[in-house]
C-alpha cells in the first residue's frame, strides 16, 4: 500500500489533519515495533502504539464485530473475506499490556546492558575490596 492510499483513506474515515496523523502513525508503527523488537523503551513505546491500536479498533473495527476472519465465500478464485472485526487489535493491546507488566526478557537490549553494568558494578566494587551483600 502506498503512503497516499493510507493518508486518503483516513482523510475518508474523517481524520482530523490525515497528512500529519498518517505520517505519525507510520512513525510510531516503525519506531515501536523496533523498539518492542529489540526490547528497548518498551513501557515508553507502547503508549503511542495503544493510543494507535485504540483508535482503529474503535473507528475501523468495531463496526465490523469481533472475529478478525469473515469468511463471505469460496470461489474458483479462492477464499473471499470480510472487514476484520477487532479481535486482532484487543491481542494486540494484551501482548503490549504483557510485555509492559512482565519485563522484555533477558535477551531484551535493556536486560543485556542491565547485566552488563552490574557486572561493571561488581568489579569495580572487587577491584575496591569491597563485596556486594550475598
Amino acid at each position: 500500500m502506498k503512503t497516499t492510499s493510507y493518508i486518503e483513506i483516513l482523510q475518508a474515515l474523517g481524520v482530523p489533519a490525515p497528512h500529519l496523523m498518517g505520517w505519525l502513525t507510520i512513525l510510531v508503527e516503525i519506531v515501536g515495533g523496533l523498539a518492542v523488537l529489540l526490547g528497548v523503551l518498551v513501557p515508553l513505546a507502547s503508549i503511542p502504539m495503544a493510543a494507535v491500536l485504540l483508535v482503529a479498533m474503535i473507528t475501523v473495527h468495531l463496526p465490523h464485530g469481533f472475529s478478525s476472519i469473515k469468511l463471505q465465500a469460496v470461489t474458483a478464485a479462492g477464499a473471499q473475506f470480510g472487514p476484520p472485526g477487532f479481535e486482532t487489535d484487543l491481542l494486540y493491546l494484551a501482548c503490549l499490556a504483557a510485555l509492559v507488566l512482565s519485563g522484555s526478557g533477558p535477551l531484551a537490549i535493556e536486560g543485556l546492558l542491565a547485566k552488563a553494568k552490574r557486572r561493571e558494578v561488581d568489579a569495580a566494587e572487587v577491584s575496591e575490596g569491597r563485596n556486594r551483600p550475598a
